[in-house]
């Protein structure tokens, strides 16, 4: 931690103490600025494109498409079809260190009801077969654009840095499978290791803000299976039959209790069963019944006394209902680790974005029970920072806090959007200069 901090005090962009001169980084930012005001007609163009033809995960490919040919346009290196749809693009420049800068490609499942004249009307079939609208709710492609205006940026300001850069378009973050994907796919073994890994993720903020936190600032999650099973019958003969959608509400109610009985209130932990789907007819009782769960937490004392509760509970209903016993399974393709951010990364970004900003730019931001595949990055050796980019109307976020105020939609609702411009414009700049903080800037002739 002392070393790459003493690191960031040497390069100058980063003050090393709030009196010392902020110059250096001053003239970096005027520099982007200038560039992003060339590229943003383009951007925006980009993102409202990316908006309107959203692909679930692993679904990716004309999006992966796109932007590879906006990597290549300037200049990167780009190899396609890493992990499934997964992108990797990379410019060397000389010696110094490698920066990772990672994207989210996939959109959700949701029918968007914004009512945006670039609203998604896409339809596709998920991995079960139905038919679901396709909306990009929690942001993809405003990280997409951001991401393509920084590498942009960086092959514009060449002169400014050294080092490599490794430009990241990562598939199916929101089934948790994209990273490690990319990962055993050779991701820091084909291509440049990183020595730092960034990314950034819009949330209902104001534009112009971003926040910042050190450590656990995301949670561990698992996707569990149950197979609720009963024995089928006549609903006028219950009696007759084991019910295993009664049995299915006993189990529900009973897990509650792993947080709310059986957990220490001061550690975080979440157990949700997200669907329920059983029965075909009002007179039928159904053979079984499916349960899926998202199960959080950030310790791992926590989540291995979640899992093995959901066993208990599970297995003790259907004993005591004289059933079969359920069949559990905690996916191991869908779900992350606890995304850490480096603690030294945090001190340096915090200077850099303070002094880019200005300080009430830059607000603290509490750990949240949201999880990101972007963790499995750091848990392959690399120092990570994921970072929060504000993303609504100042005066629609005041409303919203004000008693009785109006719930802005949040990440993964219908109503989701970002205001564009000023949204994509701070996520370029603060990703520019983010990555050329980190980069080695070239000697003096």
């Amino acid at each position: 931690m002392i070393a790459i901090i003493a690191t960031a005090v040497y390069i100058g962009l980063i003050p090393s103490s709030p009196s010392q001169d902020s110059a250096p980084i001053l003239r970096l930012k005027t520099s982007v600025e200038t560039q992003i005001a060339a590229d943003y007609p383009r951007l925006d163009a980009l993102y409202k494109q990316l908006h309107r033809s959203p692909e679930l995960s692993l679904q990716e490919e004309k999006t992966a498409a796109r932007l590879a040919a906006e990597l290549r346009e300037v200049g990167y290196t780009v190899t396609e079809k890493v992990g499934g749809h997964g992108i990797v693009g990379v410019l060397k420049n000389g010696s110094g260190p490698t920066v990772m800068i990672r994207t989210d490609m996939d959109g959700l499942p949701v029918a968007e009801q914004t009512g945006l004249p670039y609203a998604s009307k896409v339809r596709a079939k998920d991995p079960q077969g139905n038919d679901v609208g396709v909306m990009h709710a929690c942001g993809h492609d405003a990280h997409m654009a951001s991401w393509v205006g920084t590498a942009r940026a960086l092959a514009a300001l060449k002169d400014k840095w050294k080092g490599t850069v490794v430009l990241v378009g990562q598939p199916a973050e929101e089934i948790g499978a994209g990273a490690p994907a990319m990962l055993k796919d050779g991701l820091f073994t084909r291509f440049p290791k990183p020595d730092y890994a960034l990314a950034l993720h819009v949330f209902p903020l104001a534009h112009g803000l971003v926040g910042l936190a050190e450590g656990p600032v995301l949670a561990g999650s698992d996707s569990v299976d149950i197979t609720v099973y009963g024995l089928g019958g006549h609903g006028a003969s219950p009696h007759q039959a084991i019910d295993p959608i009664v049995l299915a509400a006993r189990i529900i109610l009973d897990l509650q209790t792993l947080v709310s009985r059986e957990t220490n209130p001061t550690d975080a932990a979440v157990v949700t069963v997200g669907s329920i789907h059983g029965g075909t007819k009002h007179n039928i009782i159904p053979n079984e019944v499916q349960l899926q769960l998202t199960v959080r937490s950030r310790k791992e004392s926590v989540r291995k006394h979640l899992l093995d509760g959901i066993h208990r509970i599970a297995k003790a209903a259907a004993i005591g209902a004289r059933a079969p016993e359920p069949m559990i399974r905690v996916r191991t393709d869908q779900g992350a680790p606890p995304t850490i951010n480096d603690s030294a990364l945090n001190t340096r970004l915090t200077a850099l974005f303070q002094a880019a900003l200005g300080k009430d730019r830059v607000v603290d931001f509490p750990p949240i029970m949201g999880a990101e595949d972007f963790a499995y990055y750091g848990r392959a050796g690399v120092p990570c920072y994921m970072y929060r980019l504000g993303m609504y109307a100042p005066d629609r976020v005041r409303e919203s806090q004000q008693e009785g105020g109006k719930q802005l939609p949040g990440n993964h609702n219908d109503q989701f959007a970002p205001v564009p411009e000023p949204t994509i414009k701070t996520g370029v700049l603060t990703m520019t200069l983010a990555a050329l903080s980190l980069l080695n800037p070239p000697k003096s002739p």
